[in-house]
């Protein structure tokens, strides 16, 4: 399971050996100024937006890499079966969302909404998917 890291500055996501050969990648940083929205999905299936891009996807299995939609790009190491802790970051950040599944998604999230200077305030609690996706047709997730 990764590894997410809350600096005074930036998140910093480390992959375990089998998600860094999957995701061809060792890690992601992320400047904490560029986190939008945070929230934990119970439905792990529901933080995969768009089409599968780079990486691994063995369904109920483990989803690594990136995926694509036409509002750009996802990076996903999600493990089938819990909640995924999904982050939303600003246009100019190379992902659009992480999603990770992480030992305690909660207590993650409650440190990220502390350290992050320029949350978005959402009504109703903010669902991740107030990122839309435009022109994403509802269920388009594959």
């Amino acid at each position: 399971m990764a590894h997410l890291t809350i600096g005074e500055d930036q998140l910093l996501l480390c992959l375990t050996w089998p998600e860094m050969v999957a995701a061809r990648r060792v890690r992601i940083r992320v400047p904490l100024a560029a986190v939008r929205t945070v929230v934990v999905e119970r439905d792990w299936w529901r933080a995969l937006r768009g089409r599968r891009g780079r990486g691994v996807w063995v369904p109920e299995v483990v989803c690594v890499g990136v995926r694509r939609h036409s509002a750009g790009r996802d990076f996903v190491a999600v493990r089938p079966g819990g909640p995924v802790l999904c982050i939303g970051l600003c246009p100019s950040s190379p992902f659009s969302l992480i999603a990770v599944s992480v030992p305690d998604p909660e207590a993650t999230e409650h440190c990220l909404r502390n350290a992050a200077p320029n949350l978005a305030d959402v009504a109703g609690g903010g669902l991740w998917r107030s990122l839309p996706v435009p022109n994403e047709a509802p269920g388009a997730g594959g």
